[in-house]
């Protein structure tokens, strides 16, 4: 009986390690100092972020941004977002695309809005056939404001407060970007 007992007490307890393990979101923050994160939990967060919409000028000149698609690339140390970009100007309608931008950045942390931000963005690539495949002087401006003022406002991930509560009193250090996933190094 007192076998059974015992038994008993260690699967229930078994049970509810696996309980706790099973809701968090990257098991990393209760074993190691790492967090990881994978292309799909950052792409997800994404998708409930956008469509974007913006006006510059008092609405002379508007941008829509949508369909994000967040990749990392084998063997790259930042991660590259493709979207689709839609350009208005004197009121015309900018929620559907007329073409296409890609950018690549590293990753950093900001404690003020707990979330992976954009570090050091760059544009690699514009598709926007209305304005002949280049992009203009104004709308280059335009998407740089944005790239700006996203990278420094929005995260592309933002931590939920169970994955803070599980850190505790640890720091949130160093993001790397490698073997397809973004990594978050934790300080003591």
């Amino acid at each position: 009986m007192n076998a059974r007992r015992h038994f008993l007490s260690l699967a229930a307890g078994l049970l509810a390690v696996g309980a706790l393990l099973t809701g968090c979101s990257t098991v990393g923050a209760l074993l190691g100092n790492d967090v990881s994160f994978s292309q799909q939990q950052l792409q997800q967060s994404l998708n409930r972020n956008f469509p974007k919409h913006y006006d510059k000028l008092g609405g002379l000149v508007s941008m829509t941004l949508m369909n994000p698609r967040l990749s990392i690339p084998e063997g790259s140390s930042r991660l590259r977002l493709d979207f689709d970009i839609g350009l208005g100007a004197l009121g015309s309608d900018s929620s559907q695309p007329s073409g296409r931008f890609a950018l690549s950045s590293a990753l950093r942390y900001d404690p003020s809005t707990r979330g992976l931000h954009l570090d050091q963005p760059m544009i690699e690539n514009v598709d926007v056939p209305a304005l002949g495949g280049v992009m203009n002087s104004s709308s280059r401006a335009l998407l740089n404001a944005w790239l700006s003022d996203y990278s420094r406002q929005e995260p592309v991930y933002r931590f939920d407060n169970s994955l803070l509560d599980r850190l505790g009193s640890r720091r949130i250090g160093a993001t790397e970007i490698s073997n397809g996933h973004v990594t978050v190094h934790l300080d003591q």
